[in-house]
């Protein structure tokens, strides 16, 4: 049975990426949220649309499936995997069409329902591979 936390993780999953809900952001996001994604850093709500608007211009057809999910206390760890078609710029490179799926894990805290802080780490090489901005993958 899954936590409170556990679920909102799983919403958040579910209607920001899975449907497209750029509104749920300001619902599941709590004050001063800060996310910290490799070395960048985004904070509040306005700062994740944005994060969000620059992905989904690049990438349709999200669907985010959940591989594992342990939690503790105010902590939720997910272990992910996204599959994606690069259709848009939104990355600066011109679509490629290509089809393709990336793991990585997402770590949030949770406060009075909501999240304040997030890291993530995903295969950020694979993806920057398959849209051509890095050269292609040995045997893809």
């Amino acid at each position: 049975m899954r936590t409170a936390n556990q679920q909102l993780l799983m919403t958040w999953f579910d209607e920001v990426w899975n449907k497209g809900r750029r509104e749920a952001i300001a619902e599941i996001l709590g004050p001063g949220f800060v996310m910290r994604d490799g070395d960048r850093q985004v904070e509040g709500v306005d700062g994740f649309e944005a994060f969000f608007d620059q992905i989904r211009s690049a990438f349709s057809g999200i669907a985010i499936s959940v591989d594992s999910m342990v939690g503790e206390s105010d902590t939720v760890c997910a272990r992910w995997t996204a599959s994606q078609r690069h259709t848009g710029a939104g990355m600066g490179v011109q679509p490629t069409g290509r089809e393709f799926q990336i793991t990585g894990i997402t770590i949030v805290r949770v406060e009075n329902g909501k999240f304040v802080e997030a890291w993530q780490n995903w295969d950020a090489l694979k993806m920057m591979q398959e849209i051509g901005a890095l050269g292609r993958a040995a045997g893809a």
